[in-house]
C-alpha cells in the first residue's frame, strides 16, 4: 500500500476517534502541517473529512454514502431483516447479523434491546472470533482446512474467566457448534452477557451469515437465554434460502 494511502487511512481512523486538530493530525502521522493539510483538502474534496468552524477536523458525511453502499452490497442483510426484526420484538433482546469479512467476522445489522442494560457493539466493528457466537457460527461452517487456518492465526485474548485461550479448546468447541448447528457465548466476551447465535443460508445451503440473540444475565440467566433459542432457530430457518 503507499504512503499516501497508508496516511489518509491513519486519518480516518483517528477522526473515528473524535474531532482532531491539524497539528494533532500531523502529530500523528509524523510530518509537516502542510503535508498533513495537502491530504485533508483531498479528503475534503472527497468528502470524507469536514473541517468546522474553528478549524477542527470531523469525519464527512460521504461516509454515510459508503457505509450505506457496502450495507447494500450486503443481501443478507435485506432478506434476512423481516424475521430478525420479528425476533427482536418478540423477545426484547438485542439481535446482530454478522458475516465473514476476509478471515474476519463483522456485524452488518443490529436491533436494539428495550433492555436499560445492552451490549456495546456496532455495526461494521469486528468481533472478537474465538469467544462470541457469531463468529463460532460462522468459523463451524468453514472447510476444516481454511477453520484450522483462521483459528492458527486468531490472538487469544481472555476477556473473561471462560473465555476460550487456545487452538486447540476453540476448534473442539467449533466441532460441537457444527454438529448442533448453533452457537453460544456463555460470559465469554462479557462478564455480564449471554449469547445464542446460530447460521443463515442461501438457496444452495452455504452458511452466508449468523444471526443472535445476546441478554444480560440482570434480565436472563444463561439457563433463560436457551430458552430462547427455538425462537432464534426458527427466524434462522426462516431467513434461510431467501438470499
Amino acid at each position: 500500500m503507499s504512503q499516501t494511502v497508508d496516511r489518509a487511512l491513519a486519518l480516518l481512523t483517528e477522526l473515528a476517534e473524535g474531532e482532531r486538530s491539524l497539528e494533532q493530525l500531523a502529530t500523528l502521522l509524523g510530518v509537516h502541517k502542510t503535508t498533513a493539510m495537502r491530504l485533508l483538502q483531498s479528503l475534503e474534496q472527497a468528502r470524507l473529512v469536514h473541517r468546522d468552524a474553528e478549524y477542527r477536523y470531523h469525519l464527512g458525511a460521504g461516509l454515510f454514502a459508503l457505509a450505506g453502499r457496502a450495507l447494500e452490497q450486503r443481501p443478507v442483510r435485506r432478506t434476512a431483516a423481516p424475521q430478525l426484526a420479528a425476533l427482536n420484538a418478540a423477545t426484547g433482546q438485542t439481535v446482530h447479523l454478522a458475516a465473514m469479512e476476509g478471515d474476519e467476522v463483522v456485524y452488518i445489522d443490529k436491533y436494539e434491546s428495550r433492555q436499560p442494560v445492552r451490549m456495546y457493539s456496532r455495526i461494521g466493528l469486528p468481533v472478537p472470533m474465538h469467544c462470541t457466537a457469531s463468529a463460532k457460527v460462522l468459523l463451524a461452517a468453514l472447510p476444516p482446512e481454511r477453520r484450522a487456518a483462521v483459528v492458527a492465526g486468531l490472538e487469544f485474548t481472555r476477556f473473561t474467566d471462560r473465555t476460550l485461550t487456545t487452538p486447540a479448546e476453540l476448534l473442539a468447541e467449533l466441532a460441537r457448534v457444527a454438529e448442533r448447528g448453533w452457537a453460544r457465548d456463555r460470559a465469554e466476551h462479557e462478564p455480564f452477557m449471554n449469547c445464542v447465535a446460530a447460521p443463515i443460508r442461501d438457496a444452495g445451503g452455504q452458511v452466508v451469515a449468523a444471526a443472535s440473540l445476546s441478554v444480560p444475565d440482570l434480565v436472563l440467566p444463561y439457563e433463560g437465554v436457551l430458552e430462547l433459542l427455538p425462537q432464534l432457530l426458527a427466524a434462522t430457518a426462516a431467513a434461510s434460502g431467501l438470499t
